[in-house]
């Protein structure tokens, strides 16, 4: 599973800003470099453009197979011609995150004055603010000024809402899936786990694995499998692996495996074959950094002050990662500044992936309020 990260990825779309960014830590980074991919056709007005945000584990291959990996682009169900964003009618933009692994600035790019060596966990931290503002850096260069929508789920709902606070006049609507303001403490504890367990591999050092030609695989394939087990509810676990053994009628010694112990096994496996563990670093990080309210003098209903923007905000019922109630947070903040919102929670019991899976409700939710708000806008 040892794979030697690369400097380059020529294989991804990207624009470099050679002004570079100025982080919310203060590091201005000497040259910012984003990656993306885009789909469906923009308009004579430029008003048709959607950003959808990828979670923590994304990228920009949203709506076609990723080249890394050869699997289908990850919101194939939702981003497509006919589907909830429909790309014979909106053009679609997806970026790879600021600290991503994919083609964008990150922990694995060239480090400013040393174009030789990557950055590692030399990386400056940053936040969630920071990945939209160079998503920012991207929509301007398209000669976009302002976004018919944003949408994203988990994080990407984080980066949405982020879109929102930072650049309300830049965006007509917002659509946060399975999100909340900040991250709880809950999810900060996850996440240290797997940090902790890339850290205690051997082959980190420090960080700076490249220089050895080896990875953290065993450590990053950990946080992946603590991770996951956070984004299905214990329903779906149950309906799909139960207790069965695989290979075996019973447990008979410490080398059987009960399947779902294979399945988290292979999810970490094939984790560590398409991400960089500094990146995995440097994400879950800036989603523990994130909390609206904080950023808003402690009041989150500020961060959306005479907004004009429309708002829907879509939780799922077995979601114990961002359950409901942050979402009502939201809602509430929302109508505590006269916003224009809607909110629906969707029965399911597949625990936080739902949004990534088959849930038709889900769909004609956001299909039906994207309509909508193109009519409202004059879309056609």
């Amino acid at each position: 599973m040892d794979q030697r990260p690369t400097l380059t990825e020529p294989h991804h779309d990207s624009v470099t800003f050679p002004e570079g960014l100025t982080l919310d830590c203060g590091h201005h980074l000497e040259t910012l470099t984003v990656a993306y991919r885009c789909y469906g056709t923009l308009n004579a007005a430029r008003r048709n453009a959607v950003m959808i945000c990828h979670a923590l584990t994304g990228d920009q291959y949203v709506a076609e197979p990723n080249p890394a990996t050869g699997k289908p682009g990850w919101w194939e169900r939702v981003v497509g011609p006919g589907r909830p964003v429909d790309t014979d009618k909106f053009f679609v933009i997806c970026a790879n995150v600021l600290g991503g692994c994919m083609g964008s600035t990150g922990p694995s790019s060239p480090r400013d004055g040393r174009p030789d060596e990557p950055w590692g966990t030399d990386f400056p931290p940053v936040t969630i603010h920071d990945m939209v503002r160079a998503q920012k850096r991207l929509v301007d260069h398209l000669g976009i000024d302002k976004l018919f929508a944003v949408v994203g789920g988990s994080m990407g709902g984080m980066q949405a809402l982020s879109w929102a606070a930072q650049y309300p006049d830049s965006v007509f609507a917002v659509v946060p899936v399975a999100a909340a303001p900040y991250h709880s403490a809950q999810n900060i504890a996850f996440h240290e786990i797997g940090r902790q367990a890339i850290a205690a591999d051997p082959n980190f050092y420090a960080g700076r694995y490249w220089a050895h030609d080896v990875t953290p695989a065993r450590g990053l394939a950990v946080a992946r499998m603590t991770a996951h087990i956070t984004y299905v509810s214990e329903a779906a676990l149950t309906r799909k692996f139960g207790r069965k053994l695989q290979d075996a009628a019973e447990l008979s010694s410490l080398g059987d495996r009960f399947e779902v112990e294979s399945y988290l096994q292979y999810q970490g496996s094939s984790f560590v074959r398409r991400f960089d563990a500094n990146s995995y670093l440097t994400i879950t990080r800036a989603m523990d950094l994130f909390d609206l309210a904080a950023d808003h003098d402690g009041v989150l209903a500020n961060a959306f002050a005479g907004s004009k923007t429309r708002f829907l905000l879509v939780s799922f019922t077995s979601d114990w990662l961002f359950p409901t109630a942050q979402s009502r947070l939201v809602a509430r903040a929302l109508n505590h500044v006269a916003a224009n919102v809607s909110f629906v929670e969707i029965t399911s019991d597949k625990g936080h992936d739902a949004f990534l899976l088959d849930e038709p409700d889900f769909h004609r939710s956001l299909g039906g309020f994207l309509t909508g708000c193109a009519e409202h806008a004059g879309l056609k």
